[in-house]
């Protein structure tokens, strides 16, 4: 007599199989994207691009994503869960605005330095990560209100001292993109990958910092 389990091994394998090729489309979409949105840029980039970069069918995107948006949000997800806990290992250490942004703004330059070891063009793969930092996606949306969050409970009440938190960390995010990918760039010429990080995050943080200090002053003189 067969076990029922046994009559339905076949079945199991079958579904087993499916699941990992699905899986395995779905990847090869999102790598594939990755590097047309690196090359290209979003706005260029069209369905057909991605897929001429794949081996499947065109008619397979269909199966795994509705558009190019859909596919740019799934990239974001992906970088934003590799980030957030670096992001939450700062705010758990930290207890002054200083060490805060120094802390986050260092933990995001590490990130995309190791990211950009993985493989490949040190500049592209890093650009590959930036892509997921765009802030119009929900997931970014979400890690610009958590740091606008923790900017706030740290400052105690910033808008009595003339500090637009909305503004600050919009600065803030934007300012790391673009000394993100600059430093990129000059590890990739073979600059120290430490001490690369330090300068770039002591740059940018100073920058802000003083930043905020002049705003605090004018608030002050008013």
């Amino acid at each position: 007599m067969i076990s029922q389990r046994t009559k339905q091994a076949p079945d199991d394998d079958f579904s087993g199989k499916r699941e990992r090729t699905k899986a395995a489309n779905r990847e090869a979409i999102l790598d594939a994207a990755r590097m047309v949105f690196a090359e290209l840029g979003f706005e260029a980039t069209t369905v057909r691009d991605i897929i001429r970069r794949t081996d499947l069918a065109s008619g397979t995107f269909y199966n795994y994503f509705k558009s190019k948006e859909e596919v740019f949000e799934a990239l974001s997800r992906v970088s934003v869960l590799r980030f957030r806990p670096l992001l939450q290992a700062v705010r758990e250490n930290t207890d002054t605005f200083e060490a805060y942004l120094h802390g986050a703004i260092t933990a995001f330059f590490r990130y995309l330095a190791a990211s950009s070891r993985e493989g490949g063009s040190m500049r592209m793969e890093a650009k590959n990560e930036l892509i997921g930092f765009r802030v119009d996606t929900p997931e970014m949306q979400a890690i610009f209100d958590e740091i606008r969050k923790d900017i706030e409970d740290i400052l105690g009440k910033p808008d009595e001292a003339g500090i637009d938190t909305e503004y600050l960390t919009a600065a803030a995010i934007g300012l790391a993109r673009e000394i993100g990918d600059k430093m990129i760039a000059r590890l990739e010429s073979g600059m120290d990958p430490d001490e690369e990080i330090k300068t770039a995050a002591d740059f940018a943080c100073n920058l802000i910092l003083n930043g905020v200090r002049t705003q605090v002053d004018v608030a002050v003189d008013a």
